[in-house]
């Protein structure tokens, strides 16, 4: 090596990095998968196997209970209202913090990140403190349903089920729009205003086509985040057949402790396992799209 001049150095160095190349790709290769599999893979097919323990009959008579189904409608009906609000905030919040200048800009892009940094339950005690017996909102609640006779309530009911699970997963959507938005810049807006169009249409016509993948894409992992969101719900929920969602009644089939009512819990698992797949499935699918745009 001291007898090389600086170019066979280099030249040496560079087939040594080639050399070693496939046999770190391999490593990283083995490792990856390894990893993938004892810790994703084998779970998810053991949850498989462990609700189909019993047979199929067994299956679809655990999956079809009336605490099942009501389970399932819940978690269905606090995503679908998750999704829209969460929707709707994303596309303003990533509008707002990409498209203007203001005092707090930075102090807001914060606050939306909470929900990543604390723990649900907290989320689910914070509105339990809120809207509770002792919270400060709870006067106002009771103001509103003694003037118009109506029945509100929000902790240990479907609101509160709603609220929590909005509140875990409003990050999601706006954190994919923000890094398209800022990528996008201000020039095709600002050329459009100077043109005579009006909001709307620079939202409609230049805005929007560039963030439709990301936005979809936010949507799909919102929809999977609040589909097996559990311990914010759990703090504000305790009717089982009521204001259980499905990671709820399969802790609850679980605690249960029998052979048959664990095998259940299993059977009911495989419902989030299939529509996980099928979510992870939609979510390679729009990634591609939006790649190829």
């Amino acid at each position: 090596m001291a007898y090389l001049n600086g170019d066979e150095r280099k030249e040496l160095a560079v087939k040594t990095t080639r050399r070693s190349k496939p046999v770190v790709k391999w490593i990283l290769i083995s490792v990856s998968a390894l990893f993938i599999f004892f810790m994703l893979i084998l779970p998810l097919i053991s949850v498989i196997v462990n609700s189909l323990k019993e047979g199929f009959d067994f299956y679809f008579k655990s999956i079809s209970t009336e605490y099942v189904r009501a389970a399932l409608l819940v978690t269905l009906l606090a995503t679908v209202i998750t999704v829209i609000v969460n929707t709707f905030f994303g596309i303003m919040a990533s509008w707002l913090l990409t498209k203007f200048s203001f005092k707090g800009k930075q102090f807001l892009a914060t606050l939306i990140d909470i929900p990543f940094s604390i723990s649900p339950v907290i989320a689910g005690l914070a509105y339990i403190m809120t809207f509770g017996r002792s919270g400060w909102a709870k006067p106002v609640v009771d103001f509103i349903n003694s003037t118009f006779g109506t029945d509100i309530k929000i902790v240990f009911a479907i609101p509160g089920v709603v609220l929590a699970t909005i509140f875990v997963t409003f990050p999601f959507i706006s954190r994919e729009l923000i890094p398209v938005l800022n990528a996008e810049g201000t020039d095709e807006e600002e050329a459009a205003s100077l043109m005579g169009a009006n909001g709307w249409t620079i939202f409609k016509r230049v805005t929007f086509p560039h963030m439709k993948w990301a936005l979809i894409y936010g949507i799909i992992l919102c929809t999977a985040r609040a589909l097996g969101e559990f311990g914010a719900v759990n703090a504000l929920s305790k009717t089982r057949g009521e204001t259980f969602t499905l990671p709820l009644e399969i802790d609850a089939l679980y605690l249960a402790g029998s052979a048959d009512s664990i095998t259940a819990s299993f059977a009911v698992s495989s419902i989030l396992v299939i529509i996980a797949v099928i979510v992870l499935i939609l979510r390679n699918i729009f990634e591609h799209k939006s790649k190829a745009m």
